[in-house]
């Protein structure tokens, strides 16, 4: 596997079909190979039965440890409720420039609400969920060019109204670092002779 491919980490039994059209999309947003991976962690250390919730930051150091696949970026996919210390709940999470993200679809199903279920809608809002995710692995903030999926999103409404792409802002910053990334690793291994 190549150390440029981003990693999807497939924890919540996602059917095949479905993970490929997340690969799909994510290869086509971040124009990167994109492989998967299954991996299985037993959540009852992250669950906080105070909040009836998992805990997502430790969660996402516990998956930052886990996986021993090469990799440029790994995410995490959950079914499970991720909350924070800081706020009632989260639909992914991802440190700036990291290595490891996390998103779960637990809050994006439309029965969360009171409404009829809707895979398609649900599957639109995780893809969302996720490129914005690795947008800020990729070193993104959030944006405030109108459409852009790195604007923030704390509810599912924001999601919907939001657009799956990258604008052309944030595609240019991501191009511009993974490029000097590139360059100085390529520099490195010439100084090494690697």
């Amino acid at each position: 596997m190549s150390e440029q491919a981003i990693v999807i980490v497939n924890h919540g039994n996602f059917e095949n079909d479905f993970l490929e059209k997340i690969v799909s999309r994510i290869h086509q947003e971040y124009r990167l190979p994109v492989t998967t991976e299954e991996i299985h962690i037993d959540l009852s250390e992250y669950y906080d039965p105070t909040r009836r919730q998992y805990d997502g930051n430790r969660l996402l150091k516990g998956l930052d440890s886990k996986s021993s696949s090469p990799h440029i970026k790994k995410i995490g996919l959950f079914r499970v409720d991720l909350g924070i210390p800081i706020l009632t709940y989260i639909f992914g999470q991802a440190p700036l420039n990291g290595k490891t993200g996390i998103a779960s679809l637990y809050r994006l199903r439309n029965e969360q609400y009171g409404m009829e279920k809707d895979e398609d809608l649900l599957l639109d809002r995780f893809k969302k969920v996720i490129t914005h995710e690795l947008g800020h692995l990729f070193g993104l903030l959030h944006c405030h060019v109108p459409n852009c999926v790195m604007i923030s999103s704390t509810y599912v409404e924001d999601l919907d109204q939001k657009g799956h792409n990258l604008c052309s802002k944030c595609r240019t910053e991501i191009v511009q670092d993974y490029s000097q990334e590139t360059e100085n690793l390529r520099k490195l291994s010439n100084n090494f002779n690697i």
